[in-house]
């Protein structure tokens, strides 16, 4: 785990997940499965997991979700389109069967929220978002901006014209700190 700044942690997986402390616990992604136990520790180094309030997903690929069970004390938010994907083709928003089958999260349509302001950046897939959080200079960028390259386009719900609009958006934002979805 990284400290990235005052009360923001980076836990490094397959999929990065984001642990932050604003008055509440908040945790952006839950990674991938096959890492629970690693990722359940190193967020127990720092808080106990039923200690986290909120699960703000940057979208529903079975690498960002895959933990979403150990967070019983949880609510968990997507945007509106994600959600609405996940409704049409399960396999297409999550991109794993089992996990997609088992996948049953009650999902609240995700707003701006104690200071991280959602910005929908679809192309890698529909409802993807990127949270900017103004007051540490953090963009949390999932799998739409990776440093010094972008996310796949060839998934179900990809466009890669909407990935050129949505890389476009993210050059008008201001931030010092890139913490994308995963290292490349």
């Amino acid at each position: 785990m990284k400290q990235l700044a005052n009360n923001v942690w980076k836990i490094r997986g397959l999929s990065n997940c984001y642990l932050l402390d604003v008055g509440e616990w908040i945790l952006i992604d839950t990674g991938a499965e096959e890492e629970q136990p690693k990722i359940k520790e190193e967020i127990e180094s720092i808080i106990p997991v039923d200690k986290i309030t909120k699960v703000l997903l940057t979208h529903l690929h079975y690498d960002h979700i895959g933990n979403w069970k150990i967070f019983t004390n949880a609510k968990f938010y997507a945007h509106p389109d994600a959600i609405s994907a996940l409704a049409e083709n399960a396999f297409g928003a999550v991109l794993d069967q089992e996990t997609a089958t088992s996948f049953h999260a009650p999902l609240e349509p995700l707003t701006d929220i104690h200071g991280l302001k959602v910005i929908l950046t679809p192309g890698h897939t529909k409802g993807i978002v990127c949270l900017h959080y103004p007051e540490k200079k953090i963009l949390f960028s999932g799998d739409t901006l990776f440093d010094g390259t972008h996310g796949r386009t060839d998934f179900p719900f990809s466009d890669p014209k909407e990935m050129e609009k949505s890389l476009a958006k993210l050059k008008e934002i201001e931030y010092d700190i890139l913490a994308p979805g995963h290292d490349v």
